[in-house]
């Protein structure tokens, strides 16, 4: 019974006298603007909210996300390949196929695809 108390007591103490340390450590002592500033991608967050905004960005964003997620739908198409009917497996990957194609195919007559103009 001894032996199970000391070693809790050890085993809770260890760890506090690490975290002391590494807190006590882990002080910054440099007070700088720009280090104790979040990190927003280049633009100063101390600066006003309204800032313009790329439209075209945002769309290309939104589009790399769709086709994205569509990759990630195709992959496993692959692996049920052979235990699946083939001709069902067949149909149903042609029209998520075409379906995407006729996608990037709109997008790229619309003109969203073009980055500068």
């Amino acid at each position: 019974m001894l032996i199970l108390s000391m070693s809790m007591v050890i085993s809770f103490i260890i760890p506090m006298i690490v975290m002391m340390i590494a807190t006590i450590l882990s002080k910054k002592m440099i007070y700088d603007r720009e280090k104790s500033s979040p990190f927003e991608c280049g633009f100063d967050p101390k600066s006003s909210a309204r800032m313009p905004f790329s439209l075209r960005f945002f769309l290309i964003a939104m589009i790399f996300l769709i086709f994205d997620v569509e990759i990630a739908l195709i992959l496993p198409i692959v692996v049920i390949m052979k235990t699946s009917n083939m001709m069902m497996w067949t149909l149903s990957t042609m029209f998520f196929i075409i379906v995407l194609l006729s996608g990037l195919y709109h997008e790229w007559n619309q003109g969203a695809l073009q980055w500068a103009e």
